[in-house]
Formats: C-alpha cells, sequence, structure tokens
C-alpha cells in the first residue's frame, strides 16, 4: 500500500460551475437591444437565486480571454444547471454560451452563507 499523498485533501466539496461565454458567432445586437436583453439576463440570474438554485454568480473581469463573461455556482446537479442556463436570455439569444462542469476544492475550503440549504457534496478522492 502506497503511502497518501499529503498534498491531496481527504475530502473535497464538489460544486456545480457554470461558466458563461460570448460565442465566436454572437448576434449583433443594438445598444438598446443588449442594455433590454442585459436587463432580462439579469433578472433572470436574480430569480434563480431567490428559488435557491444559483448561490453565487458574477462577471469576469480582466480575464484573459475576453469570450469569458462570467461564473455561476449551483445548488444543483450538471444536468439541471445545463437546463437552468439553456433557459437564460442571453443564452437563447445566441450571445452567451455556456460550459458546466464540476469543480472540486478542498472540503470547508467555501462557505455560501447567503444559500438556504447544502450547496456541493462532499467526497473523498478516488484511490487508484
Amino acid at each position: 500500500m502506497t503511502a497518501r499523498n499529503p498534498d491531496v485533501p481527504d475530502a473535497f466539496d464538489v460544486y456545480t460551475v457554470a461558466v458563461l461565454r460570448r460565442p465566436a458567432d454572437a448576434p449583433e445586437m443594438s445598444d438598446e437591444d443588449l442594455e433590454a436583453l442585459q436587463a432580462r439576463h439579469l433578472a433572470y440570474r436574480a430569480e434563480l437565486g431567490r428559488r435557491g438554485l444559483l448561490v453565487a454568480n458574477g462577471p469576469f473581469d480582466e480575464q484573459s480571454d475576453p469570450a469569458y463573461r462570467g461564473m455561476s455556482i449551483f445548488a444543483c446537479d450538471g444536468a439541471e444547471a445545463a437546463r437552468l442556463s439553456e433557459g437564460d436570455p442571453s443564452v437563447e439569444a445566441g450571445r452567451l454560451a455556456y460550459d458546466v462542469m464540476q469543480w472540486w476544492v478542498r472540503a470547508g475550503s467555501l462557505a455560501f452563507p447567503l444559500a438556504e440549504g447544502p450547496v456541493g457534496q462532499r467526497r473523498s478522492m478516488p484511490e487508484d
């Protein structure tokens, strides 16, 4: 039996994350239409937060790739996060696309004090 690497945590909290990005073929829109779409996008994300499905959400700034627009942490599995992301008005309009993934962080590293229920799942690193 090999000794466990002390740099690998014994447990992880696994979160569902969606990264929003601007697709290369995003449709052009007038400033007025973009402003209205942004308002609907923000209202949709706020409603997901009120429903307890979205626990952290916000835009990126000074990112290395300007196509990346923001990130959301969901209190649901990846399939549900994808379904909810599909319903975002900016995704429906083709101005944003998304990637959903699991994000593993050292257990206890993050807290979501505004969340009303559990966020993520505690897991151990699988043995080789």
